[in-house]
């Protein structure tokens, strides 16, 4: 189904103003932002207009209670300046199942690809051409209902941004596993992406940084022993007969990047196991000789290699020097992303001119 957009143009692009070459993460933006409503019934009013401050009232209930989602994807470009998308439906598919998490409505799926494609268009002299830079799309839901009182919102708008980025972690991290604040629990929202899982890790986060640590490293909330994710991604453990990730059993996000590179993995011959894994396990095979690389996975950062890890006083350090899966699969996914690798998989959406509302 095609829909209408209301396209409204900025008068001049601010884009002239950006030093591509310097581009601090999540703080620059592009010049237009789609922005639709849902009416308690259907979603309406589908604008793309110049990027623009919102008035909410004061007593919205997403200030309140939280009913706030989000998704993040990323735009490049390919050698002949066509935007290339990375596996789109996939991101679609988890803002909604975030929704029915939160108890928000979903957005259609064709909708999605419509808005995402021409917003894309539109600002695809934003993407930058800089190695390991892209145009990070940021769609946002949150409640809109103007009434204090526990319960979930009948209207909500739902807006995409668009900011270039330069690379999230330009250098190894330092993880700390966490031994008394937990990130999410079983039957919590841990596998969804809303905002109160990241404000909730913001303290511990602080704690960790003045401790001279980049990141927390989430440990279940019963024992405190089976790993669970990183801050801002997935993990992965690669040891001398197979890699690990820890599973998703509902308390973790289910990272676009990470099932990329599981099916990446696997089809390079790798053994990979999605499964529990506890830091015992880690240090005894660090122990032994057995662990080899340790690394993060996630949209924003792609793969962010760590160099050391730290649990109630011990630590393992790591040389990233001899990282070889790592670098392999950051290799390849920007290698897919600006299409100098075949994708053999049908990964890659390019976004053509005559796909877009012009």
């Amino acid at each position: 189904m095609q829909y209408n957009l209301n396209i409204q143009r900025i008068a001049e692009s601010n884009r002239m103003n950006i030093d591509f070459s310097n581009l601090p993460f999540g703080k620059v933006f592009s010049d237009h932002m789609f922005v639709a409503d849902y009416d308690g019934t259907e979603w309406t009013n589908l604008e793309i207009k110049p990027l623009e401050n919102l008035s909410v009232h004061p007593g919205n209930l997403a200030w309140h209670y939280g009913q706030s989602i989000f998704e993040g994807m990323k735009a490049t470009k390919g050698a002949d300046g066509t935007p290339l998308l990375f596996r789109p439906e996939m991101h679609i598919e988890r803002l909604n199942a975030s929704a029915r998490r939160m108890c928000m409505p979903e957005f259609p799926a064709d909708l999605f690809d419509q808005v995402i494609r021409t917003l894309v268009h539109m600002e695809k002299d934003w993407i930058p051409s800089e190695d390991g830079s892209a145009l990070y799309i940021r769609p946002l839901m949150i409640a809109m209902d103007e009434a204090l009182g526990v319960r979930a919102s009948l209207k909500y708008k739902f807006i995409v941004m668009c900011l270039p980025v330069g690379p999230y972690y330009a250098k190894p991290v330092s993880l700390l596993a966490e031994t008394k604040f937990v990130r999410a629990v079983d039957g919590g929202v841990g596998e969804a992406k809303t905002a109160g899982n990241y404000a909730a890790s913001l303290y511990p986060a602080m704690l960790a940084k003045q401790a001279g640590f980049d990141q927390i490293m989430w440990l279940d909330a019963k024992e405190y022993k089976y790993i669970q994710e990183v801050g801002t991604m997935n993990i992965f453990f690669v040891f001398k007969d197979k890699i690990v990730t820890p599973a998703t059993t509902g308390t973790i996000l289910k990272g676009i990047t990470r099932n990329t590179f599981i099916k990446l993995l696997n089809a390079k011959g790798y053994e990979v196991e999605e499964r529990l894994i506890s830091i015992d396990e880690i240090y005894e095979a660090e122990k032994s000789g057995e662990l080899l690389e340790v690394f993060g996975s996630g949209t924003a950062a792609v793969v962010a290699v760590v160099n050391k890890i730290s649990h109630n006083g011990r630590s393992i350090e790591l040389n990233q020097e001899d990282y070889k899966v790592a670098p392999m699969l950051k290799a390849h996914i920007e290698g897919l992303r600006n299409r100098t690798i075949a994708d053999e998989n049908g990964w890659i959406v390019p976004v053509n001119m005559l796909e877009s509302v012009s």
